[in-house]
């Protein structure tokens, strides 16, 4: 006769503070208040584009609308954007203008082009705009790509629409590309693996967020997967002669925790034990723990990842077991490195939208995430920023930011984006002296890193 005991903990959620998120609150609202972007000292484009370039936005901005909300009627994920990336090639296409699908390696990438005054010649100046428009498992867009994709084609078309008036408003070449696969992937380091960066002198996106920022904090990230094998055994009559692989899990893991306390404020190490046996009067002979390792520099993420894989051949040691080490299933993300004569640029573009985006360190680098554009950014200079579409306590990668995606701020963001991506893009293209600075700035910050081999 068996018995059953039914235990009813309280609900655990209920057991969670928020007293660190209302101070991160606190000192993020005293900083609001205080901190101001210093904006730009170069001239950029003349008035006149700019004007001009607004009311090219606003023309193509019901279109855009519809296009956010079709995109996030029919979320698609990673590496399977078919439909997606046909509605945004079908868009330049009813605008005359031809975008390649497939390209890059990505069957769902896409790539376009416009040429003004001076484009043919080698060493014109050449921007890329970048689109995003991959969605969440059971979430839809709720990191807001489908804002992103029609950002970044906004802002292409109202510059394909200026060139076409007058080619000498757009001297050199701008290039939109449609980046897939950023949710749990790197699909912009697939690309430009294929090529899709070279030749192009700086690159720019923005992505919805609760803040308007012009400089967030982005973590490089690598995935690792850890596997211990040992030997089994019957764990009664002879525990003796096993060697129990879930044992160096369960030490890997609780070495992880233990790691944390010598490692930066902004270091991330998120763990799971995937596999640790079936059945338990028998001794493991295989366990597997799947890991992020996220850091703010490409230099801390490299030696975190090496402290991170001393701590598994140091349990396997403890367990007696052997390992498998395996990185990088997905190629790594680098964090974003920011170039600061651009994001002067942005600023200036937002504040003629009623925009004003805060300063980097207003909002905690605590709370950061990663992105694949972080690969780009280490290739050539770029801006990441974010745009308010939602209020500050709605987090990303939930139902309730996807919610927003398709809100009437979300459809104000999308055409503020578009205009200040075009119009960054422009400064640059019509001021030699902040295209000098652009360039300067990236090779002083280190210049471009091989990042396929980085971490060999």
């Amino acid at each position: 006769m068996s018995s059953e005991s039914t235990a009813h903990p309280q609900d655990p959620r209920a057991e969670v503070s928020t007293a660190y998120l209302r101070q991160l609150d606190e000192e993020r609202e005293a900083a609001m208040r205080v901190s101001v972007h210093p904006g730009s000292a170069f001239e950029g484009a003349a008035e006149d584009l700019h004007l001009r370039l607004e009311e090219l936005v606003a023309q193509d901005a019901h279109e855009m609308t519809a296009l956010m909300l079709d995109l996030a009627a029919h979320p698609e994920l990673a590496f399977e954007e078919h439909r997606s990336a046909r509605a945004l090639a079908a868009a330049l296409a009813a605008h005359g203008i031809e975008a390649q699908v497939g390209v890059h390696g990505l069957d769902t990438a896409f790539r376009a082009e416009i040429r003004g005054t001076g484009a043919e010649h080698e060493d014109a100046p050449t921007l890329a705009i970048l689109s995003e428009y991959d969605a969440l498992p059971g979430v839809g867009h709720g990191c807001g790509h489908n804002v992103i994709a029609v950002m970044g084609l906004g802002a292409f078309l109202a510059l394909a629409a200026l060139a076409q008036e007058d080619p000498s408003a757009v001297p050199g070449r701008v290039v939109l590309l449609g980046t897939p696969a950023e949710e749990g992937h790197t699909g912009k380091e697939h690309m430009a693996r294929e090529g899709a960066f070279e030749g192009l002198d700086a690159a720019v996106m923005a992505h919805p967020y609760g803040y308007d920022l012009a400089d967030q904090t982005w973590l490089g990230r690598r995935t690792l997967t850890v596997e211990f094998h040992g030997h089994t055994a019957h764990a009664s009559a002879q525990p003796y002669m096993g060697r129990n692989a879930l044992d160096a899990a369960s030490l890997m893991y609780q070495g992880l925790g233990l790691l944390r306390q010598q490692t930066p404020p902004t270091d991330r190490i998120h763990a799971v034990i995937r596999e640790g046996g079936e059945r338990a009067s028998v001794i493991p002979d295989h366990s597997r723990l799947d890991l992020y390792v996220r850091s703010q520099r490409p230099e801390t993420l490299r030696v975190l990842s090496d402290r991170v894989e001393d701590v598994a051949r140091g349990a396997a040691l403890m367990a007696g077991v052997g390992l498998t080490v395996r990185w990088d299933e997905h190629p790594p993300s680098l964090p974003v490195r920011t170039n600061e004569a651009l994001t002067g640029r942005w600023v200036q573009a937002q504040r003629r939208r009623g925009r004003d985006p805060l300063p980097h360190g207003v909002v905690s680098p605590s709370l950061a995430a990663s992105t694949d554009f972080g690969n780009v950014s280490y290739r050539i200079p770029g801006i990441h920023p974010v745009i308010g579409i939602a209020p500050p306590e709605i987090a990303l990668h939930t139902r309730e930011f996807a919610a927003c995606a398709v809100s009437e701020q979300a459809r104000i963001a999308a055409a503020d984006g578009a205009y200040g991506l075009a119009a960054t893009v422009l400064d640059v293209l019509h001021d030699p002296a902040l295209a000098a600075s652009v360039t300067s700035e990236f090779e002083a910050a280190g210049g471009a890193i091989d990042v396929p081999a980085y971490f060999d």
